[in-house]
């Protein structure tokens, strides 16, 4: 009887599959029996800073990308929120573990009210979970009736989503020793104070990575039964690290725990698909010019490799295909390289390490 690798397709050999390039059609096809995303799909994201770069592409090549919140038409003269805010289904901006997930989805169905909900600062009022917002509350009753309508607009997104891109961005966070609830950013970097009484850090494991996906997409399907979910993982390395090791040593761990935890709820829940955008960008197989000069931030080269493979994968008209390999315009360009650059807590947060320290 021959060996059972006798038997095996040549995607399952790097010998046959890699050579200068990565094999696209094999890639994700055969993990596949039906598209990632339809034509009539109702497309929400969050996530990571890298998640935001997903959507000038989606919505070029005919995808739906939903929005609830806007900004009213009273300020639409004034400069647009910064930090990525306005560039999701919903104002929740960049969430990067998979905690602050689900505490998200918890806080939009009314079953968890964060204790330290809010910060004052001079005549400002900080949302600790938006901390980066342009246009602060100036009054309690202001700052109520503000969060309101985003929690509102989230539960209404995550409710009429056919699906859910979400990308894994951190196992490194900073929570309230009261009650749990995680911060985007330590607080005292993007704004409010660091307390070491109320304010502790944690870095998640796979089991509680796993847990907290797990359950978040529970609640989510609670109130949206038939929601698809793809899971992805940031390549962008960590900006710094609370722990005590180098940052290359932390960035690998904190990669590699995402990634296996992606994969155990790929095979504990139904309906959830891996997108391997982070093996495009750093794999062996990867150019040098995938990340800018920094080697930290994914270049133009590198998010339309990814996008070119995901869109692949997708249910397009015959008719489109020859357009998925174009690149961005200008403005979508600027506009990624923004996000990417500036417009998260976490580069934020690397501005103030570098100036401010």
């Amino acid at each position: 009887m021959p060996h059972p690798y006798k038997q095996y397709p040549p995607r399952q050999f790097w010998s046959k599959v890699i050579d200068g390039q990565l094999s696209i059609d094999d890639l994700v096809a055969a993990d596949r029996n039906k598209p990632l995303l339809l034509l009539e799909d109702k497309i929400a994201s969050a996530g990571s800073c890298f998640a935001s770069n997903m959507i000038p592409y989606i919505e070029r090549n005919g995808f739906t990308y939903l929005r609830t919140e806007y900004t009213h038409p009273v300020f639409s003269d004034i400069p647009a929120e910064n930090m990525g805010y306005a560039k999701f289904s919903a104002g929740y901006g960049n969430i990067y573990s998979a905690r602050q997930f689900k505490q998200l989805i918890l806080r939009a169905i009314g079953e968890f009210i964060p204790q330290e909900d809010r910060w004052y600062s001079d005549s400002r009022i900080i949302d600790p979970f938006r901390p980066g917002l342009r246009y602060p509350a100036i009054s309690d009753y202001e700052f109520d009736a503000l969060t309101t309508r985003h929690l509102a607009a989230t539960r209404e997104a995550f409710s009429k989503c056919t699906v859910m891109i979400y990308t894994l961005g951190l196992t490194e966070a900073w929570r309230s020793k009261i009650d749990g609830a995680v911060y985007p950013a330590c607080p005292g970097t993007i704004a409010g104070k660091f307390d070491p009484t109320r304010h502790e850090f944690i870095n998640f494991s796979v089991d509680e990575i796993c847990g907290d996906l797990e359950e978040g997409i529970s609640l989510l399907r609670k109130f949206n039964p038939a929601l698809r979910i793809i899971l992805t993982v940031s390549p962008v390395p960590l900006v710094a690290t609370a722990t005590d090791k180098h940052v290359l040593l932390a960035t690998t761990l904190s990669k590699s725990v995402l990634r296996v935890a992606a994969e155990q709820v790929t095979k504990n829940v139904s309906d959830v698909f891996y997108f391997p955008a982070y093996e495009i960008i750093t794999g062996p197989q990867a150019p040098s010019n995938y990340f800018a000069t920094d080697r930290r931030n994914v270049s133009e080269e590198g998010i339309n490799a990814v996008m070119s493979i995901f869109l692949r994968s997708c249910g397009t008209h015959q008719d489109k295909k020859h357009k998925l390999l174009e690149k961005p315009s200008n403005t979508e360009t600027h506009q990624s390289n923004r996000i990417i650059d500036i417009e998260c807590e976490e580069a934020a947060q690397d501005i103030r390490f570098k100036y401010y320290n």
